[in-house]
Parts: structure tokens; C-alpha cells; sequence
């Protein structure tokens, strides 16, 4: 039986180590039927075949793909390239592939899509989203509510659908928060992973990187406990399922 790889971005291990787990409990997949590489830690291996494995998770982290080159740090810059170098063998096969949040940039970006902070930016916290007619027919989202809340927290955003793209899920401020591209490559720009408890502490690691102001802090730790989010997590357990 095939694995999941699961490719992690963020250089905090306190955050990645949460992040993992929560890919784990969402997903309902075992460390077992993973290969996890935390890609601020280790590079990918050499010759790595996507294909050679049941699917690819992309997770989240603080960088963002629309920022120039040159004012990226050198280890973000060399986890992007790193990622970018797989995508080609993602679309060329169509292999399953579920990008969460930064996941969805690269995949745009890859797409040749138009990827920025001009507009659709969205402050950390819960968000009201909704299905799209496409998304009633789709084996991830069909028999959704067709709406529910996720959690977000985003500074660039997919700015118009790339081509040869499904549109599944949108909100009010932010159009793009699901799509698909042939048949088994997906991306969200919500978290599917993440309950509340990964959200606050999220929060309180992440308050000083321009996300919110730090003193708005313990006000968003509290919406975020408010919120009823259980919805995106199914998304993650039918990705795995489907594919596993």
C-alpha cells in the first residue's frame, strides 16, 4: 500500500509538529502511511517520483509565492524551488495532490495563474464559505453543506481561476478558497486541517509576523473557539480515502 507524502513549510517546530498531527487526525491516515519531509529541515530526495506514492499534501507556512525574489529569504526561496520542482510531475500525471493554503499558491503559480496581495487577503479567523454548482458533482465535495465555516489567515490570495480549473468553494471575501485541476489535484486556501486548538496556537506563534496585530491576539483566540468548524476537515478524510 502506498503512502502520503507530506510536505511541511513551517520553520517552527512547535507549529509543524501540531500541523502534522492535525494532517493526521483530520485525514484519518496513520504516521505509518506517511512519508513526512519537513522541507526547512531536510531536502527532498534525489530523483523523488510522485507517483511513487498514494498522494502529496502540501501544508501551510508563513511565506508567500507572490513576493519578489529578491526580498525572500534564502531558506524560503530554497523550500519554494524545492516544491515547484514537483509540480510538473503533479499536473503532467495528474496525481493527487491536495495543496492547503500556501499549497494553493504554488499550485496557481505553477498553473501560470495570477497569484497576489492586490485583493482577496484574509485575516486570521474563521470565514463563512459556500459550494459551488461544481461542487455538487465533485468525489471531495458532493453532499457538503452547502455552507460552512473554515479557518483562514492569508496575505496573497489566487486572483482570478487559473485555466482548466474547477471552482469549488468560495467566500465573500476571498473568491478562490477551493479548486481543482484535472481530475485529482486539488488546493484550498482554507486550512482543512485545522481545528481551534491548531488555530490558537497558531495564533500566539504567528503574532508577531503581520498576520494581525499582536494585540488582537486573545480577541481571535476566542472567535476562533466560537466557530463551528468541522466541515473542511471532511474534505481531508475524503482526499485520503479516496486515494489511499
Amino acid at each position: 500500500m502506498k503512502r502520503f507524502l507530506i510536505l511541511q513549510l513551517r520553520p517552527e517546530t512547535d507549529a509543524a509538529d501540531a500541523e502534522f498531527a492535525s494532517i493526521l487526525n483530520r485525514s484519518g491516515l496513520t504516521k505509518d502511511r506517511t512519508h513526512r519531509i519537513r522541507l526547512d529541515c531536510q531536502d527532498l530526495p534525489d530523483g523523488l517520483d510522485v507517483t511513487d506514492y498514494a498522494g502529496v499534501i502540501v501544508g501551510g507556512g508563513p511565506g508567500c509565492v507572490s513576493d519578489p525574489a529578491d526580498t525572500k529569504p534564502a531558506e524560503e526561496a530554497r523550500i519554494e524551488h524545492a516544491i515547484m520542482g514537483l509540480m510538473p510531475q503533479i499536473t503532467e500525471t495528474d496525481h493527487p495532490y491536495m495543496g492547503c493554503c500556501y499549497g494553493l499558491g504554488i499550485l496557481t503559480a505553477h498553473l501560470g495563474g495570477d497569484v497576489s496581495k492586490r485583493r482577496f487577503g484574509e485575516p486570521v479567523g474563521p470565514s463563512d464559505c459556500v459550494l459551488t454548482a461544481e461542487a455538487t458533482s465533485d468525489p471531495l465535495t458532493q453532499g457538503l453543506p452547502s455552507a460552512f465555516q473554515s479557518f483562514v489567515g492569508h496575505k496573497e490570495a489566487v486572483q482570478s481561476l487559473p485555466q482548466g480549473c474547477v471552482h469549488l468553494i468560495s467566500s465573500a471575501p476571498c473568491p478562490f478558497q477551493m479548486i481543482r485541476w484535472g481530475q485529482n489535484v486539488y488546493a484550498t486556501q482554507f486550512h482543512p486541517e485545522a481545528d481551534a486548538a491548531d488555530f490558537e496556537q497558531r495564533i500566539r506563534i504567528y503574532r508577531n509576523h503581520g498576520y494581525f496585530p499582536p494585540e488582537q491576539a486573545d480577541p481571535l483566540i476566542a472567535q476562533c473557539h466560537a466557530a463551528d468548524v468541522t466541515v473542511p476537515g471532511l474534505i481531508l478524510k475524503r482526499f485520503a480515502a479516496r486515494y489511499g
